[in-house]
């Protein structure tokens, strides 16, 4: 048996005035996820235990059958892993954002996502000016690492996206009174000064975009310890996306890496080489991740449009198409990892719709998917690590 979980990053969300009521997934025209519902079982997922934030390192821990109140750290580990950066026992690894700084607020936390070339070249520029506080590494477009040596302290940081239009100056690391945070915050303050008089940012504001003229730490964490996907359920696993932080769950978990040319994380993502890296992956795989970060970057937009675009294009260009080829017995998951609704631009623990459908041909009378219909199919309400039990047949 091979198995197959397909993610659409933040694909849940709340019925919508302006769509009659409905939510985009029931108004987008997804004939591959309702194909997949009605010939499987469905059922909601709490990714999110109440007392954690709603991540989507979080949430996809606990898709992949880890309990993250066991497992996670924070979101910069994760990601540190995924470059293949190494930490000692008390380092620190940070989520770095460029983003874009305006009037004392915090205006985009992406900086109109920067492409990885310009990027680089101001991550560069900050490693020469704050050599001496800590390092910074290179990710993807606004996505990138700052690793704090030696430090071993207990501190809070918060997210740009759930910061946005915020003061900059209220959201800043705590505890204030904390040296290293006291040290962190001058840095993210003075980086302003720094990157302002880029070139990059310079041409950037001539052409009209959002300059990345500050950054933002978050997502802090140290190295955890995880058992490996075979260790904890006897299969081999692979990882399919564009994002360093679920590449870095992959690394933790022993699982293959596998990156997709084209995959950017957001809606020009290759969604076609995302489906047939995947399908290649289960020969010689038993499991099969799939992630797929665009929808929540509309969701984050507030783009109803597009969210409803991306969950179209993810079901037509990726999902189908693995639906087309894919032989002999398998199981095939849908679902997001968390809701990211359009009216709050941020994530939300709401439990998700989840549907699976298995050569084995079970099924239930689910007949579409959604976040209203998947509250009557017959796999039920689950948390966190009883989806994966289920989905290898293992019941909760």
């Amino acid at each position: 048996m091979k198995y197959l979980v397909v993610v659409g990053d933040g694909m849940a969300d709340y019925p919508i005035k302006e769509l009659g009521g409905k939510t985009p997934l029931q108004v987008a025209n997804t004939p591959n996820m309702d194909e997949v519902a009605a010939r499987g079982v469905s059922g909601t997922l709490k990714t999110i235990p109440e007392e954690m934030g709603a991540g989507s390192d979080v949430a996809n821990l606990s898709i992949l059958g880890y309990d993250p109140r066991k497992y996670y750290t924070g979101r910069g580990p994760l990601e540190a892993a995924s470059i293949g950066v190494k930490m000692g026992s008390k380092d620190i690894a940070f989520r770095c954002n460029l983003i874009t700084e305006k009037d004392g607020k915090l205006a985009d936390y992406c900086a109109d996502h920067i492409s990885t070339e310009e990027a680089k070249k101001l991550i560069d520029t900050l490693n020469e000016s704050y050599s001496e506080i800590g390092e910074f590494y290179a990710g993807v477009s606004y996505r990138h690492l700052f690793l704090l040596r030696e430090a071993d302290e207990d501190l809070i940081c918060t997210p740009p996206h759930d910061v946005i239009g915020g003061t900059i100056s209220d959201h800043l690391i705590k505890p204030r009174d904390n040296p290293i945070a006291e040290k962190l915050n001058d840095m993210i303050l003075d980086s302003k000064n720094i990157l302002s008089k880029h070139p990059i940012n310079i041409e950037r504001e001539e052409k009209g975009k959002n300059p990345a003229n500050m950054i933002w730490l978050w997502g802090q964490g140290k190295r955890p310890q995880m058992e490996t996907l075979f260790q904890k359920y006897g299969v081999k696993g692979a990882i399919v996306s564009a994002v360093d932080l679920i590449k870095g769950i992959g690394v933790y978990a022993g699982m293959s890496v596998i990156n997709v040319p084209g995959a950017t994380g957001y809606y020009d993502t290759n969604y076609e080489g995302k489906a047939d890296y995947a399908l290649k992956a289960l020969e010689d795989h038993d499991y099969v991740y799939v992630h797929v970060e665009a929808i929540d970057e509309a969701a984050h937009a507030g783009d109803l449009e597009m969210k409803i675009k991306t969950i179209e294009d993810f079901d037509r260009r990726l999902l189908g198409r693995v639906l087309d080829k894919l032989e002999g017995e398998y199981k095939i998951a849908v679902l997001p990892d968390h809701f990211t609704p359009i009216k709050v631009r941020t994530h939300i623990k709401t439990p998700v719709p989840f549907s699976i459908y298995s050569s084995i041909n079970e099924k239930d009378s689910v007949t579409e998917f959604n976040e209203i219909a998947a509250k009557s199919g017959r796999a039920g309400s689950l948390v966190g690590e009883e989806f994966m039990k289920l989905l290898l047949k293992k019941r909760p």
